[in-house]
């Protein structure tokens, strides 16, 4: 993925409590400054190395039952 930007952009997400609460968890577990950390690096994980079929293929919505 050469060529992308290194600058941040601000932006806002909606999530449920408990997510924010897992970002947390991952940041504080692997000494990372903040939850925003913790979601760029997942992002980056699905970017590059994540199958996107597993991932988006499945509902796994833990809230629709």
């Amino acid at each position: 993925m050469a060529g992308l930007s290194a600058k941040k952009l601000r932006v806002t997400f909606e999530v449920y409590p408990d997510s924010l609460a897992m970002l947390n968890d991952i940041a504080q577990r692997h000494g990372l400054p903040d939850a925003s950390k913790a979601l760029r690096c997942l992002l980056d994980y699905a970017a590059t190395d994540g199958d996107w079929q597993a991932i988006f293929g499945k509902i796994r919505c833990r809230r629709c039952g």
